[in-house]
């Protein structure tokens, strides 16, 4: 891959971070910075753009929605994500709606008592009943139009309330199968990025990224 030069000679692909959400720019940052180390110069989004209206029916569509928005307007390279949390007892609700799932401007705990709620009323109970999976697709779009898509998926369960005091989103409920019964709010950051759907997809993109070459 070819880039922008770090001053030290080595090369450096510049990428924007689409995503306004501030908790997960960081734990990208961390992953990124992980696989990829100083061989992509990764940039915030900036503050001045509006936040891309996500009016894709899939993950997928709506990654590719922010990635190209945000190309289009800085001229440099963009990567985006989309996730969404699917719930086998409310038909895989909340899905690509789950970041407004109690509402356009929701806060986390209200997406995570509307999520309990709706499976206290469906009479999901017991770990069997509330399996879900956490789903991340990652799209990088280039000048030129040339694409990276990765993607990453866990299964796991959603306990009977909020648990840990870290993360984000629906963090506090999601029990990741393999992690000790604990959720992902009562993990490190470290452990989290280990097992969970975002850092498994991009891990992928960033392998994604080394094979596509310049």
């Amino acid at each position: 891959m070819t880039g922008e030069g770090n001053g030290a000679g080595a090369p450096r692909l510049r990428l924007v971070l689409a995503t306004a959400n501030r908790d997960k720019a960081a734990e990208i940052l961390s992953i990124l910075r992980a696989e990829l180390g100083d061989v992509v110069e990764l940039l915030g989004r900036p503050e001045e753009l509006s936040e891309v209206e996500e009016t894709g029916e899939t993950l997928e569509d709506n990654a590719r929605l922010k990635a190209v928005a945000i190309l289009e307007a800085t001229g440099v390279a963009a990567v985006a994500d989309d996730t969404g949390l699917e719930v086998d007892a409310l038909g895989g609700a909340p899905g690509v709606y789950s970041s407004r799932y109690a509402g356009a401007h929701a806060s986390y705990a209200e997406n995570v008592a509307k999520l309990l709620a709706d499976l206290e009323e469906a009479g999901a109970e017991g770990a069997e009943a509330r399996r879900a999976r956490f789903r991340t697709v990652v799209v990088a779009r280039f000048p030129g139009g040339r694409e990276v898509v990765a993607a990453g998926a866990v299964e796991g369960s959603i306990a009977a309330e909020a648990r840990g005091t870290g993360g984000f989103g629906y963090d506090p409920v999601f029990v990741p199968d393999g992690g000790d019964g604990r959720s992902f709010a009562e993990m490190t950051q470290a452990e989290k990025n280990t097992r969970s759907h975002r850092g498994r997809a991009f891990r992928a993109f960033a392998v994604g990224l080394r094979s596509a070459g310049p």
